[in-house]
């Protein structure tokens, strides 16, 4: 099952912020898949899903300035 986090219009570091208090929401083997376009974010968010030993399954640009990002709970 997945939750997404609409974090689109937020400034840096509120979609990591966010997507920390969602991913303790889900249970393990589910993912979160978070939208943002806050540049910053795409280097914090995969650096913290390594650190934190969470599976990203899906990184793409979805825009000129526009990601989205799928981690997997283990």
């Amino acid at each position: 099952m997945a939750k997404t986090l609409d974090a689109m219009g937020k400034v840096c570091p509120f979609p990591l912020v966010e997507a920390k208090e969602a991913i303790e929401e889900i249970s393990a083997g589910d993912e979160l898949v978070i939208n943002f376009d806050c540049t910053q974010a795409t280097e914090s968010i995969p650096r913290w899903a390594a650190e934190s030993g969470y599976e990203v399954t899906n990184y793409e640009q979805l825009g000129e300035a526009a990601w989205t990002i799928t981690v997997k709970k283990n």
